[in-house]
C-alpha cells in the first residue's frame, strides 16, 4: 500500500461522503449493535450450544462472551460525540469489530453447532468436526487473501480513482437495481443446498439445514467485505480526507498536503 497515492483510493471515499460511515451514522450502528449482539449470544448460548457436541465448545462460548461484553462496553463509550469526535479512527475501527461480532463470529459459531448438533447433526465426531472448522477457515482466510490482492491490483491500475469505471458500478450498486436478480438467484441456490443437505444428514427438522446454511452465507459474505473495512481503516489513519472536521465536514483529497505546504517555518 505504501506506493499508492492518496488519489487512488478516492472512490472508498464513497460512504463517507454519503454520510453512510459518518461519525454520527457509526455511533447509532453501535448502539444498535449492542443489542443485536446481545441477541446473537443468547442464540448461541441458549439454542445452540446446550444440544451441540462441537468440541471445546465451553470455551468458544466463554471466549465469545468476554469478546461480546468488552466490545459492548467499547460501543456505549465511542457513541458518545464527545469520545468520537476526538478518537475518529477508534471508533471505525470498533464499527469493524461490532459487525463481525454479529455478521462472522456469531454466524459461524451457530453454524459450527449446528453441525456437530447431538443424534441428529452431520457428524457427531469430535476429529470430524474439528476437520470441517478447519476447512471452513481455510477457505475463509484463502477468500480474504484473494479479495485483498484484486483490491491491491485494482488500486495500483487506478480502478478506484474518480471517474474510474469502479465508480460508476458502486454507484449502479448504491441504486440497488441488481437485488431482484440475486434474491432470485441467491434464493435458488440457497433452497437446492438446504435440500442437499437434509438428504444428506440426520437433521429431524427442516429448518434446521436453513440455519447452517444461512450461517455460512452470512459468515463469509462479512468476509468477503473485510478488506474493503481494513482499506478505508487505513486509509483514515494515513490520508486526512478520510475524516471529518470538528464541525462535522468531511476534509477533501490533497488538503493534508496543503496544510504542511503553508504550514509557516519557524526562525531562530
Amino acid at each position: 500500500m505504501g506506493r499508492l497515492r492518496e488519489e487512488d483510493f478516492a472512490v472508498l471515499r464513497e460512504p463517507l461522503e454519503s454520510g453512510r460511515q459518518s461519525r454520527e451514522s457509526i455511533s447509532v450502528v453501535l448502539i444498535l449493535g449492542i443489542f443485536l449482539q446481545a441477541l446473537m449470544f443468547a442464540l448461541n448460548y441458549y439454542l445452540a450450544a446446550p444440544y451441540s457436541l462441537f468440541p471445546f465448545k465451553e470455551e468458544i462460548i466463554n471466549i465469545h462472551f468476554w469478546l461480546t461484553v468488552t466490545i459492548i462496553g467499547l460501543s456505549i463509550v465511542y457513541s458518545i460525540p464527545f469520545v468520537y469526535k476526538r478518537s475518529e479512527r477508534i471508533q471505525y475501527a470498533l464499527s469493524i469489530l461490532v459487525s463481525h461480532n454479529v455478521g462472522s463470529i456469531s454466524f459461524l459459531i451457530i453454524s459450527l453447532f449446528t453441525i456437530g448438533l447431538e443424534d441428529e447433526g452431520m457428524t457427531n465426531d469430535a476429529d470430524t468436526l474439528m476437520q470441517i472448522a478447519y476447512v471452513i477457515l481455510a477457505v475463509a482466510l484463502l477468500l480474504f487473501i484473494i479479495i485483498m490482492v484484486r483490491y491491491y491490483i485494482s488500486l495500483k491500475k487506478g480502478h478506484y480513482r474518480k471517474g474510474s469505471k469502479k465508480e460508476e458500478q458502486r454507484n449502479e450498486l448504491a441504486n440497488m437495481s441488481f437485488v431482484p436478480k440475486v434474491v432470485l438467484i441467491g434464493g435458488a441456490v440457497f433452497i437446492l443446498i438446504t435440500k442437499w443437505i437434509s438428504h444428506n444428514s440426520n437433521y429431524y427438522d427442516s429448518s434446521t439445514p436453513g440455519i447452517l446454511v444461512l450461517g455460512m452465507i452470512v459468515f463469509y459474505a462479512m468476509i468477503a467485505v473485510l478488506p474493503e473495512q481494513l482499506i478505508i481503516l487505513y486509509c483514515k489513519c494515513k490520508y486526512k480526507s478520510f475524516n471529518f472536521s470538528e464541525r462535522g465536514y468531511l476534509y477533501s483529497i490533497g488538503e493534508q498536503k496543503t496544510e504542511r505546504r503553508r504550514k509557516p517555518r519557524i526562525e531562530a
